[in-house]
């Protein structure tokens, strides 16, 4: 099914009386991929004053607010990943203290500007999840194999003509059992179907909605 998650890896900055917030986003399709994000920020902003973070990513969700006041930071950040329907995103925003105390509705503010400039930077996209296969066959198969991926919408990235055809393609995930099904009965076993990754594929971009 579609879902709509970041385009890829973004970062923006605002700054409010003095204080820098640094918004940095990710896809993240698992928990452990949210974590080593969040860590790898973490680690490059080991001087700042606060590191807050959410994420939704696969089943999971959780938000800090890494010492801020309880509610003023993952919070807000959770709330913009959450009013933009966002899934497999994970954003963290970093702050360097400035010197001038925002309050509590200052600090929600800022938390949140700083995750939409971060998600819009990302970039947002409709997507699906699709799965590239390398198929191996003998030359008298081609037309029959062509047939079967015209008929799933699958896109052809590459085919190489050696001692057997080499096709390597993408359909979506889906189509993944049907396709491999459908090889196995037309050629009686006799054309390798290897699976090679699963991967986000945008199919639309939209706009930012902010605060």
């Amino acid at each position: 099914m579609p879902y709509i998650t970041v385009q890829g890896p973004g970062q923006a900055e605002i700054v409010v009386k003095k204080s820098r917030f640094i918004a940095s986003v990710a896809p993240a399709r698992t928990d452990e991929e949210a974590w080593a994000f969040i860590e790898q920020i973490r680690g490059e902003h080991k001087e700042a004053t606060h590191n807050c973070f959410a994420f939704k990513a696969g089943a999971g969700q959780r938000l800090s607010d890494d010492g801020e006041p309880s509610g003023t930071a993952g919070r807000p950040i959770f709330d913009v990943i959450d009013k933009q329907g966002l899934s497999d995103t994970v954003v963290v925003v970093t702050r360097y203290f400035g010197g001038i105390l925002l309050g509590a509705g200052g600090l929600v503010r800022a938390y949140s500007q700083a995750a939409v400039a971060g998600v819009e930077a990302a970039g947002v996209a409709t997507a699906v999840l699709a799965v590239d296969f390398r198929l191996s066959l003998d030359y008298p198969l081609v037309g029959k194999v062509q047939y079967l991926l015209e008929q799933r919408n699958a896109l052809t990235l590459n085919t190489e003509f050696g001692q057997d055809v080499v096709i390597d393609c993408r359909l979506l995930a889906e189509q993944a059992d049907g396709l491999e099904a459908a090889l196995a009965e037309a050629s009686a076993g006799r054309i390798k179907a290897e699976r090679l990754q699963e991967l986000q594929v945008a199919t639309n971009l939209r706009p930012i909605h902010g605060e």
